[in-house]
């Protein structure tokens, strides 16, 4: 793991206009993103139709993309870099069950393996859209699952991300859990 005053200091040259800051930024903790991004790719089990290398390179380019990037240090760019391995599992999820649709292509058979990342996609896009709805009712503990889930963040780690104390994130992340686990109920019913 890196020294997190290296990162704020990298983070806080990039906010000053070092373009090369923020590529720094990357390469100091793209071992540990690569881990995050394996980690959430084999949480569902069956093969992955996503490398974690390709995961963390689409999520570089959300960053670097990014108009505005206000990061005050390596947790909050964590956290960031999280929301962004959300909305780049869900494309891919997306995108993966419209060619199984068909996506304008000719029909062929699937095998054992494409049915099994076919349902990892699904879970993915549930989890997507429970987390959408837990949201709209309770934002904080939304964050505190999408800090947990995508980010791979600990409970100290969330607490300092969100200025709350560990207590709170423990409590909240059992409400969150309750409430995902209805919500994910309803979508089977």
């Amino acid at each position: 793991m890196s020294d997190p005053r290296d990162i704020t200091l990298m983070l806080g040259a990039s906010r000053r206009g070092d373009a090369a800051a923020l590529d720094r930024v990357f390469t100091t903790l793209y071992d540990e993103l690569r881990h995050r991004a394996r980690l959430e790719l084999g949480g569902a089990g069956g093969p992955p139709t996503l490398s974690a290398t390709v995961v963390v390179h689409e999520v570089y380019l959300k960053l670097v993309g990014a108009e505005v990037l206000d990061v005050r240090d390596r947790l909050h760019f964590l956290a960031l870099a999280a929301r962004a391995m959300r909305q780049v599992l869900t494309d891919h999820a997306r995108a993966r069950l419209a060619r199984k649709r068909g996506g304008g292509v000719a029909h062929q058979d699937i095998a054992d393996v494409e049915v099994a990342a076919d349902d990892r996609a699904a879970a993915v896009l549930e989890l997507d859209a429970a987390l959408d709805r837990l949201a709209a009712l309770a934002p904080r503990p939304a964050e505190i699952v999408a800090l947990r889930f995508f980010a791979g963040q600990s409970p100290a780690e969330v607490a300092e991300v969100l200025g709350i104390s560990e207590r709170t994130v423990r409590r909240e992340w059992q409400k969150a859990r309750a409430l995902l686990h209805g919500a994910l109920l309803e979508d089977d019913a």
